[in-house]
């Protein structure tokens, strides 16, 4: 038993971890680049989702971020621009970013099971002519977070496949959790938000 594998299952060190698990092949290893390629450029355009990855050091979060596809920019080989749509206002992600630069990005297309990873730095701009530049209704981001992609790699298709995460079938009935429950009882409300309402307030407020 390597010495960070406690009697208890917990794995505590490198030499512990790579026990359990074969080496990835080459291919795997070769796959990485540096930089945006024309093929990572079509996936980025088509994808209307992502998954941001940041922390302080301390703690971590993942946030989603979405919008017609191709919202997210490409300037030259290595950089990425992100608006900012209005949101909670909480700016988890950015707080952690103004404390560590370092972020992960995970580009999804509804039906398609590969995903594009992009790990990088991140700062955060406010120019006046790029919050313009991705101004959508006439209402322009608060902020566009541009990304210098420093690894780049196609993760492989298992974990949509084993979910059946693009299969209908597999969907289950659709409103089965309520909601306005979960956030009246998490928020502490003396009544349950009304669902058409809190719809309606979001969609007036999606830019």
């Amino acid at each position: 038993m390597s010495d960070g594998a406690e009697r208890d299952g917990a794995v505590t060190d490198l030499a512990g971890l790579e026990a359990l698990y074969p080496a990835p092949s080459q291919r795997v290893r070769d796959k990485q680049i540096d930089h945006l390629d024309a093929h990572c450029r079509a996936f980025i355009a088509r994808a209307p989702m992502l998954f941001l990855a940041t922390s302080d050091g301390a703690r971590v979060d993942v946030t989603p971020r979405g919008d017609a596809a191709g919202f997210v920019a490409i300037e030259g080989q290595s950089h990425l621009l992100i608006p900012d749509r209005p949101g909670n206002n909480r700016l988890d992600s950015y707080r952690n970013i103004i404390a560590n630069p370092h972020v992960g990005l995970i580009f999804v297309i509804p039906g398609e099971g590969w995903t594009l990873r992009v790990n990088g730095r991140a700062e955060i701009r406010a120019a006046p002519a790029l919050l313009e530049r991705f101004a959508v209704e006439g209402r322009a981001p608060a902020t566009v977070l541009r990304v210098a992609a420093e690894e780049v790699f196609l993760h492989c298709p298992k974990a949509f496949m084993r979910s059946g995460l693009w299969a209908p079938e597999s969907w289950g009935e659709a409103g089965a959790q309520d909601m306005g429950a979960a956030l009246r009882d998490h928020a502490k409300l003396a009544e349950t938000p009304d669902a058409a309402e809190m719809e309606k307030g979001l969609r007036a407020t999606l830019y």
